[in-house]
């Protein structure tokens, strides 16, 4: 598979957990009443606050399509990038749980997302330097094991 494909789809997943994190923090009680008063956590409900979420959720959506789309390496260094930048941020958002009566769930979602950060880094890592040339002739050593026995 190439590695692409394998980047793009570990970025798919990776939104998938972060934005289900979030939607399922609404079912925490109190949650819901705090955001119909105006407050996410500690921050006011702002425009600047809405910006700064939907930028956050924007850069790993848009890695999905850059992995698909960017050469091979700009791809390998954005996603390096990009997936280092998330580490800590997802980090961050764990530890703001500490001590709090939904920390494990916080935390076991903060550790999927870690660990397909952990897949993203790998791959974008290991991402082969040079890709194999094509065989050069028509014929594969399957195919001529394939035709031997008939040319007797």
């Amino acid at each position: 598979m190439p590695v692409q494909a394998k980047l793009a789809a570990a970025w798919t997943s990776f939104v998938f957990l972060y934005a289900y994190v979030d939607i399922l923090a609404f079912y925490k009680p109190g949650v819901v009443e705090d955001i119909l008063a105006g407050v996410v956590w500690e921050f006011d409900i702002t425009q600047t606050w809405a910006l700064t979420a939907l930028t956050l959720l924007a850069i790993p959506i848009s890695m999905v399509l850059l992995s698909m789309a960017l050469p091979a390496r700009v791809n390998r260094v954005t996603n390096l990038v990009v997936a280092s930048v998330q580490v800590p941020f997802a980090a961050f958002n764990a530890v703001g749980q500490l001590g709090e009566a939904w920390m494990s769930f916080y935390l076991l979602g903060v550790a999927l997302e870690l660990v397909v950060l952990a897949f993203i880094l790998r791959s974008a890592w290991t991402w082969p330097r040079r890709t194999s040339s094509p065989p050069t002739s028509r014929a594969t050593p399957d195919r001529e094991l394939l035709r031997a026995p008939h040319q007797a």
